[in-house]
């Protein structure tokens, strides 16, 4: 796992802020944390992580479904799918969790759309 992958939360919503262009924590890309041959506690830390900034964000999507962090959302949601999909399986709870909140989020807004399909992309 890349050593960008143990940054934290902070470090995370930091480089999210260049959404919807790519995103990198230390030089690794979110999508290359979530790695086939990973330990329990690395799944879970990545997981936590991910589902802090998550939450975080999802709470200003609802109140600005056009501003930045509904972009940056979708970049986290479009990069953990990415991950995620190369991993058989590995990581489904971590995608499960971070969908849960996007309850309330207007996931068909342009800015959500215009961050998730970058993070598919790059993430």
């Amino acid at each position: 796992m890349p050593a960008g992958c143990r940054a934290g939360a902070d470090a995370v919503r930091g480089a999210l802020a260049n959404a919807p262009a790519a995103v990198a924590v230390e030089g690794a890309p979110l999508s290359s944390c979530l790695v086939p041959a990973t330990e329990a506690a690395s799944v879970q830390e990545i997981g936590s992580v991910y589902l802090s900034v998550a939450s975080r964000l999802a709470g200003e999507a609802r109140a600005d479904p056009q501003g930045s962090a509904a972009t940056q959302l979708g970049y986290l949601i479009g990069a953990v799918r990415r991950g995620a999909s190369r991993t058989q399986g590995i990581h489904s709870e971590i995608v499960r969790r971070l969908e849960q909140e996007l309850t309330l989020v207007d996931t068909r807004s342009p800015a959500y759309l215009r961050g998730e399909r970058a993070g598919r992309e790059a993430g």
